[in-house]
């Protein structure tokens, strides 16, 4: 007998609620629903038709997967982000919603430098999967951008995603270990670099230690590592009214704040996550 799609689900849900899956209703709504190509909406309205015996084979795999701790939306291979759809690679961190709280706040001053510029250039440093440069670009039309990463799996991932949204003549993606390679001026360098300190990467969840890549986690002995080298270099490749974004760890205001100040920045900006935990600074040229 083929399950339903409501009983699917509720299976689904009672199997990760058994696996100590940490919000196990909303794993099984999120996997269903995306293995299925439906919307929330849909899985309510639809929830009386069977599955294939090939959907039901495909979903029973998912959730062994997801019970050994891979995140759903890894077995998706895709996630939304800034409602661009984005897909994923093994060298990519899966972006976050606190992410986000980045490009708001850059955009602020995107929108206003736009006003006075026309033109505006931005730089992705550790792009990933190109989330933050694209969700500005979109947001941004009169924009483009560069995003640099060491990986070239990211690389190609993030011009994929590029395409898939209709970005590709605005975005660039160059292999570059922070600025080694990269050329121009940029009126926003924006990043999530790695930032967490190398000997409490193994006390992290094992969704993240066993699927997010390692290069994009490990900030060094005290988790500063990349603001040092973003720092120490930025102010070369700004444009004289141009910001510096960038993610932070929560406890890593005051010592990022410091590092850049140590080079001619000024801090413009400290932004709190939907946590209430320091998130996001945007710094300038002093």
């Amino acid at each position: 007998m083929s399950p339903t799609v409501a009983e699917m689900l509720a299976e689904a849900r009672r199997r990760f609620t058994e696996g100590g899956i940490a919000d196990p209703a909303t794993d099984a709504r999120l996997l269903v629903a995306g293995l299925l190509k439906l919307s929330s909406t849909e899985l309510l309205t639809r929830s009386t038709e069977k599955l294939s015996r090939e959907q039901a084979g495909e979903i029973l795999k998912a959730l062994e997967r997801r019970l050994a701790h891979e995140p759903v939306h890894r077995i998706l291979g895709e996630r939304e982000f800034y409602g661009l759809p984005l897909g994923l690679s093994a060298e990519t961190l899966e972006p976050r919603p606190d992410t986000e709280i980045l490009v708001d706040t850059v955009l602020v001053y995107l929108k206003d430098l736009a006003k006075a510029e026309g033109h505006l250039h931005i730089l992705d440093v550790g792009t990933g999967t190109g989330a933050i440069c694209l969700a500005l670009l979109s947001e941004c039309p009169e924009a483009s951008g560069i995003g640099s990463d060491i990986s070239s799996d990211a690389l190609r991932t993030a011009k994929s995603n590029a395409e898939r949204n209709g970005l590709q003549d605005r975005f660039q993606a160059v292999e570059s270990k922070w600025f080694e390679n990269i050329q121009g001026s940029f009126h926003a360098i924006v990043s999530n670099p790695p930032y967490i300190a190398s000997n409490v990467i193994h006390d992290l969840a094992p969704e993240v230690t066993k699927f997010d890549p390692v290069a994009a986690l490990d900030g060094g002995p005290d988790g500063l590592d990349a603001y040092r080298a973003i720092a120490k270099d930025a102010a070369s490749f700004m444009r004289p009214d141009g910001v510096v974004g960038l993610e932070i760890g929560y406890d890593q205001r005051n010592d990022v704040t410091a590092i850049f100040e140590a080079k001619g920045f000024r801090c413009l900006k400290s932004v709190k996550d939907y946590g209430q935990n320091d998130r996001v600074l945007v710094f300038a040229l002093a």
